[in-house]
């Protein structure tokens, strides 16, 4: 079943309160063990948590002229609100992705980008505030070099425990200072609870420990956290 507007924002909105840490542990009580993203992905714009539903958008090295590249803008023309656009393909030292992009992204409600390649205006990206999570940065263009040959359909991202991981279309993304993880859209709203609960029991771990309650009574108290 779709999820409202509202209830996606809702979703949303709680994730960025919740930890990729927390959520992994969750995934794997699951049974999903690899969802989470290489290491290689880490934030080179903006602050603060990246948290949205995923609009995946793929491409691949093909040499060709000058004069932009139509499938790119049709595809960032079809983002919005409260998703995270997530780019896949096979670029090497190029760009998929800088600031006149992000502008027109962030315009339909566009909450930030996760690229298994390169960025590049990133002065102009932190001033604008948008959170990207990517594997390199530099300042050598797409065009002429790699194209958009597809968007919303299933895409493959490098992982931390296997070697790719699926992203489709809705399922939903969170990154923070731990790195980047993938949340199945059928397993969204059951993993943010039980990644609430571990947050609340967390703080009450940290009140208890700074009150004086020592590590081993904590763990006996609590379990393992």
């Amino acid at each position: 079943m779709t999820m409202m507007k509202e209830q996606r924002r809702t979703l949303r909105e709680r994730y960025a309160k919740v930890d990729t840490a927390n959520v992994a542990d969750v995934l794997d009580e699951l049974g999903l063990f690899d969802q989470g993203l290489a290491p290689e992905f880490r934030q080179l714009s903006g602050t603060g948590k990246l948290a949205g539903w995923a609009f995946t958008i793929r491409g691949q090295m093909v040499p060709g002229p000058q004069g932009g590249d139509a499938q790119k803008m049709r595809a960032c023309q079809e983002i919005s609100d409260d998703e995270v656009s997530v780019w896949s393909g096979d670029g090497r030292g190029i760009c998929y992705f800088g600031e006149l992009i992000a502008i027109g992204m962030k315009e339909r409600g566009c909450v930030g980008a996760l690229i298994d390649g390169g960025i590049r205006d990133l002065h102009w990206l932190n001033a604008m505030q948008f959170p990207i999570f990517a594997t390199y940065r530099t300042p050598v263009q797409s065009i002429g070099r790699w194209r958009v040959t597809g968007w919303q359909e299933k895409v493959y991202l490098a992982g931390a425990t296997g070697n790719l991981v699926a992203v489709s279309p809705g399922d939903f993304i969170l990154a923070d200072a731990d790195g980047a993880i993938v949340i199945p859209a059928a397993h969204a709203e059951k993993v943010l609870v039980e990644a609430e609960r571990l947050t609340e029991q967390e703080a009450r771990i940290r009140q208890e420990l700074a009150n004086g309650l020592s590590l081993s009574a904590a763990l006996e108290k609590y379990g393992h956290v």
